[in-house]
């Protein structure tokens, strides 16, 4: 289940014509992605910075609050 805020990334990268691998560059590795589209990560200021920096993603969405999910181990 995607929050508000990975629906919200989703958008822009669909709207720019990228996709999920698009944003290692912006996040990190492929896992690091998933687990913040998964909820299981928050995003880092200076990922917000990037997101908003180079997929024009207002800050305002990005930097909002948000329940992470648990993993099962």
């Amino acid at each position: 289940m995607h929050s508000k805020k990975s629906k919200k990334i989703l958008y822009y990268l669909e709207a720019c014509g990228l996709s999920h691998q698009d944003l290692e560059q912006y996040i990190g590795d492929r896992e690091q992605v998933t687990a913040i589209l998964n909820r299981q990560q928050p995003l880092t200021l200076d990922t917000i910075r990037r997101l908003n920096q180079y997929l024009g993603i207002p800050a305002e969405i990005l930097i909002q609050p948000y329940l992470l999910t648990k993993t099962s181990a």
